[in-house]
């Protein structure tokens, strides 16, 4: 598994898994996949998001549930 877009670093949010180090965890991307009713309205609120950013998101959630 490849999960270069995801990066770990102690001095953002406390080491938590991140997208590409933006400060938006997998956890809470997790979050807002589920709250969210669409793709469109999660681009809206998160639009440097990217689909490969997504994807690896829950590659990463199922790898380590």
């Amino acid at each position: 598994m490849n999960f270069d877009r995801l990066t770990c670093d102690p001095a953002v949010l406390n080491g938590q898994p991140c997208i590409r180090g933006m400060g938006l965890s997998v956890r809470r991307l997790l979050e807002a996949l589920a709250t969210y009713p669409d793709r469109a309205t999660l681009h809206a609120a998160y639009p440097e998001l990217e689909p490969e950013d997504i994807r690896q998101a829950l590659e990463y959630a199922a790898a380590n549930r």
